[in-house]
């Protein structure tokens, strides 16, 4: 059975792409500029200015807020430390190691705990550092599927082909390089976070499953 504890961390994680989304939506909308030809146009700027400052800043704070939370709730669900929370400030690096340390309180369905506990250091080390290797390029991966999808959409939604709209993604390349570097590593988190879910739903419908109860 996935603990509870997980099962709200990995809504809150992916929560924050809709976040993001919604943030950003509100920002494109509020225009200084609409206060032009207006009674009190230095004012009405700066409050609409300071209005769209605002949503970024607010968007920011609800994405730290879900990160810190679902990271919060992961070591809840390991029953460690909470000073371990300190290392969430490493962003994905940080998670990983979260998403590393023993369940002290496993349930007696968690296959995926007790496939921990038969690894010798030496097998648990170089399955951590495959499974952070293979993690990254599975992000990189869902990053570049996820941009041939939106470069696929825009075409028919605007019309023009494939090739404009890289060249216009070249054109700000800064911007979308970093915008990519996030979406990396929200993948990389959330793979983190879905690796033992689907290790113990794949284990229990393995033909073997049964027998990993009485073992």
């Amino acid at each position: 059975m996935i603990k509870k504890q997980t099962l709200v961390a990995l809504l809150l994680l992916l929560l924050i792409p809709v976040v993001m989304l919604s943030g950003g939506f509100l920002f494109s909308l509020i225009n200084p500029e609409l206060a032009a030809g207006h009674p009190n146009y230095v004012r009405n700027w700066h409050l609409l200015n300071s209005l769209k400052t605002g949503i970024i800043w607010a968007m920011f704070a609800a994405v730290f807020a879900l990160y810190l939370t679902g990271s919060y709730l992961v070591i809840r669900s390991k029953s460690q430390s909470s000073l371990w929370l300190l290392l969430a400030a490493l962003g994905p690096i940080g998670f990983a190691i979260l998403s590393v340390l023993n369940d002290r309180a496993p349930s007696k369905s968690d296959r995926y705990s007790r496939f921990l506990r038969k690894l010798n250091w030496i097998l648990r080390t170089a399955y951590e550092i495959a499974c952070f290797f293979l993690i990254w390029e599975l992000a990189w991966n869902l990053m570049l599927v996820k941009r041939y999808a939106m470069i696929k959409y825009q075409s028919i939604t605007t019309g023009m082909t494939a090739a404009q709209i890289i060249a216009i993604q070249d054109a700000s390349s800064g911007m979308y390089a970093f915008s990519e570097g996030l979406e990396i590593m929200f993948f990389v988190i959330v793979l983190y976070l879905l690796r033992p879910i689907l290790f113990n739903l794949i284990a229990r419908l393995l033909p073997s499953g049964p027998t990993l109860e009485t073992s």
